[in-house]
């Protein structure tokens, strides 16, 4: 009987640990997709915004410059911020890492800042989410061999389980053995087309020869779309080293895409890119081609081949250029709307830093292409007498009062920009 008895003690002890025993991320996935719960405790991890760091941060954005009008204020305090995903709906932005996070930012009382930053989808391990909304409120996140979809991401988002499904399982968005810590980060978009798209950065400097003919085949160093399910995939863009922007505009419906170019020639080559992709099957000149028009030394003595499409506005050298959006609001001066938005994280590969701003480039009225020159919007992350980065500026997106968020994935935050008419001098009252 007391062996009987230990027997039992041990089983219930067992069972105990087989029901409270917090599920692995592939076994919360598979729960969540069975409208299962994972156990997730309710008390969901929150980020304080406020105390020292907030404080850091709001001394940080008085080195600002922006155009006459505008002001820049802290949003919210949000920990490796990258890309943004604006709820339709709702208006909470959910946030990509480039590590295992995503983050929901709610701001509650509308009052535009936010409220609550909190772990999205906790018991998930990302890796390197990059998320996009339809607009129809369906959350995707393409991570770096993964494409996920959160179904009424907005209204779960509340709580630790939220309903999932997976549209490339894991090791089906690129072949296992090509995965890397180089050029890993993934994008995506949806088109008008009701279609995904997510950009591919492949993994080298400049891919070796043995590798070209892989790559073009599956999207790699490229943009590949498919249907929201994941069905009918196929290679929409080639010749790309590494997109991490990609956005349509609104009237156009054409793909425009930012791309990093190649690092070790010199401080001043090659230009990093701003491209434009009106349909399929164009190729942007990778390996040839660096950026812009300058040629790889790796392929200098190769000839290119015929029909290479070359960028549309071309970027300072190693400023690395990210994420980038159309303006479609109504609270900025008229000279702004339509035009397009970009990130420039910084450099790394220049004696002489550059970068750390969000960028504007005028368009013309049809959305045909820019009616001028690319130019700095917001500036001073750089301090440009030492060479120190106070930011990264990461991606840029917009609210739904026409506002502009701007992430930082240094410091750690998202930055409001709005505009609040120049003060008229009293002789003119």
């Amino acid at each position: 009987m007391k062996v009987l008895a230990v027997s039992v003690t041990s089983a219930l002890l067992l069972g105990a640990a087989t029901v409270w025993a917090q599920p692995t991320s592939d076994e919360a996935l598979e729960r969540m997709r069975g409208m299962q719960t994972t156990g997730q405790s309710l008390a969901m991890q929150t980020v304080p915004q406020e105390g020292e760091v907030a404080d850091a941060i709001r001394r940080n954005l008085e080195r600002i410059r922006l155009p006459p009008g505008f002001r820049i204020e802290l949003y919210a305090v949000v920990p490796d911020a990258r890309h943004m995903a604006v709820g339709p709906s709702s208006g909470v932005v959910f946030v990509g890492t480039r590590k295992t996070d995503m983050w929901s930012v709610t701001d509650r009382t509308k009052n535009r800042v936010a409220d609550e930053v909190k772990r999205f989808a906790p018991a998930i391990s990302f890796t390197q989410p990059g998320p996009c909304f339809t607009s129809d409120g369906f959350l995707y996140v393409a991570e770096h061999n993964r494409v996920l979809v959160f179904p009424a991401a907005e209204f779960f988002f509340e709580g630790p389980d939220v309903a999932v499904d997976i549209v490339v399982p894991s090791g089906e968005l690129i072949p296992v053995e090509e995965e890397s810590f180089n050029h890993g980060a993934r994008v995506c978009a949806l088109g008008a087309d009701n279609k995904l798209y997510v950009s591919l950065g492949q993994p080298y400097n400049v891919q070796p020869a043995e590798k070209r003919e892989l790559y073009e085949e599956i999207g790699i160093g490229g943009i590949v779309r498919m249907e929201r399910d994941g069905s009918r995939r196929e290679v929409f863009a080639k010749g790309v080293r590494n997109s991490v922007g990609i956005t349509f505009h609104p009237d156009t419906e054409e793909l425009w895409f930012t791309d990093n170019q190649v690092d070790g020639m010199g401080d001043d080559i090659p230009p990093g890119e701003i491209n434009h992709a009106p349909k399929p099957g164009m190729h942007f000149g990778m390996p040839w081609y660096g950026g812009g028009d300058t040629r790889t030394v790796d392929y200098r003595d190769e000839e290119p081949p015929e029909g290479l499409t070359f960028p549309v506005v071309e970027t300072v050298a190693h400023a690395a250029d990210l994420g980038l959006t159309f303006y479609r609001g109504e609270m900025f001066p008229d000279a702004y709307r339509g035009g397009l938005f970009s990130a420039q994280r910084g450099s790394w590969n220049r004696s002489t830093p550059v970068g750390a701003r969000v960028m504007f480039t005028p368009f013309a009225e049809d959305g045909s292409g820019p009616s001028g020159a690319t130019i700095p919007f917001a500036e001073g992350w750089l301090d440009e007498s030492s060479g120190e980065y106070y930011g990264r500026i990461a991606d840029v997106a917009q609210l739904a009062d026409g506002s502009l968020l701007v992430s930082d994935d240094t410091a750690g935050a998202i930055y409001r920009i709005s505009y609040v008419s120049p003060a008229v001098p009293e002789n003119e009252t």
